[in-house]
């Protein structure tokens, strides 16, 4: 059975946990902070004015959506990262700072792309990158089932095939930069209500890994 009572000791210093819209990352993201007594750092993506107008003109609004959450991912992790705690020596987070990059692959037209990757190239050396990353995988009808279940109203119109590119765009970068990645196969999942699937990430991140991928399932 799984402690409430004192932390448990890891051998991250800075875990994160990334994934499709929907996958479940500030569920485990949470879970992880209160096993561990880890500094949390949970996206703040209702505080962007443009979330709820891009997803009815998606044209219109990506690009002010995509600066607005770069400058508040950016503000958000260099706070929460320089700020030392004697009493938290591990972070967990529930999204990687990557991500701009990669959600504006997907939502922006090449030449404001590319202006956009100018200004990340700038700004991402200045984040800490993580330890280890966990990446939850899910099949969209799962991500779909996610997203109906939160009922936030301007996400239930998202369409398969957004879900879908946003899948491949996160899988094909994991891949080429060979980062230390745990490949969580989420189909199943359920941290809040089978302890067993939590007691599995918490084993993980017990070990070792060479940078790559390594798979793991979930009974």
């Amino acid at each position: 059975m799984l402690s409430t009572y004192f932390a448990a000791e890891m051998k991250y210093n800075f875990v994160t946990i990334e994934g499709n819209i929907g996958a479940g990352k500030t569920t485990l993201a949470n879970l992880l902070s209160k096993h561990y007594n880890a500094k949390l750092i949970l996206e703040e993506f209702a505080d962007n004015p443009f979330l709820p107008k891009f997803y009815e003109s998606p044209e219109q609004y990506a690009f002010p959506l995509e600066l607005f959450f770069m400058a508040e991912r950016y503000k958000q992790l260099k706070d929460m990262l320089q700020t030392k705690d004697m009493f938290q020596q591990t972070t967990v987070s529930d999204y990687l700072f990557t991500k701009c990059l990669l959600f504006a692959k997907v939502n922006l037209p090449d030449e404001e792309f590319r202006l956009y990757q100018k200004l990340f190239e700038i700004i991402n050396p200045q984040i800490l990158q993580p330890d280890i990353l966990i990446y939850l995988h899910s099949p969209v009808n799962k991500l779909q089932e996610n997203i109906k279940k939160r009922n936030r109203q301007y996400e239930q119109s998202i369409p398969n095939d957004y879900l879908f590119t946003l899948q491949e765009t996160y899988t094909q970068y994991i891949k080429q930069h060979n980062i230390k990645t745990l490949f969580v196969d989420t189909r199943n999942a359920d941290f809040l209500g089978n302890e067993k699937h939590l007691q599995v990430i918490i084993d993980a991140l017990d070990k070792d890994y060479e940078d790559g991928q390594h798979y793991i399932s979930l009974p």
